[in-house]
């Protein structure tokens, strides 16, 4: 559960690509920088909502655990992109950091409208969520992984080295994949020269046009 009162971190807006005019939240009751250590809860499945959250460095995994104690990954959030939109009031998945990660909560003022700034981010997510959908529903192993890694690249400003903050087995839970499949899929690809790894976190894109053709 995210606590307001727990290790507060004066930091000056992080100004990114996908938050391009940090201005308009500034408008808002916004709370200093929250510290959550590695693999620690931001909020509950269950619990009250009622504001949204920036992450300034770091990573956040948003899952759910299924009835047979298996977890769902639905998204991965990373430095200067925003979650924690609800339909209601309530939380329906939970978040958690992945690395050491800073979260800024933020809280509108009563009769405060946002929803002109908020829009573009909840629309960024929920188009995100829609094609996950299609990745899960329509490719197999390989190109689940290989727009995986696309999706990655893209979000981290088109790099030819990327970096993974999450861990194979976040991978698998989030691509319906066992940790197994997506470690055989990502030898794989470095034994066809499409990527190479350095280490387990980073990955270089070598054939982004081989890369791509996989996933259409």
């Amino acid at each position: 559960m995210l606590d307001f009162a727990n290790e507060p971190v004066e930091m000056p807006f992080i100004e990114t690509g996908v938050l391009a005019d940090p201005a308009p939240f500034a408008r808002a009751r916004s709370q200093a920088v929250v510290f959550f250590p590695a693999a620690s809860e931001i909020y509950a499945q269950g619990e009250k909502s009622g504001a949204y959250y920036l992450v300034e460095f770091g990573a956040v995994r948003v899952y759910r655990l299924l009835s047979d104690g298996r977890r769902q990954i639905s998204a991965f959030y990373l430095a200067g992109e925003m979650f924690g939109f609800e339909s209601d009031r309530t939380h329906h998945f939970f978040a958690e950091s992945i690395v050491a990660t800073g979260i800024r909560p933020f809280r509108p003022a009563a009769g405060a409208d946002f929803s002109r700034e908020l829009l573009p981010h909840a629309l960024r997510g929920m188009t995100r969520a829609q094609e996950h959908l299609l990745v899960l529903g329509r490719q197999n192993a390989i190109e689940r992984v290989g727009a995986f890694l696309l999706d990655m690249a893209e979000r981290q400003g088109g790099l030819r080295r990327i970096e993974l903050p999450m861990s194979r087995q976040d991978i698998g839970d989030y691509l319906g994949l066992t940790i197994e499949t997506v470690s055989r899929i990502l030898s794989k690809l470095r034994a066809k020269s499409v990527i190479r790894l350095h280490g387990l976190r980073s990955v270089e894109i070598l054939k982004w046009d081989i890369l791509q053709c996989m996933c259409v």
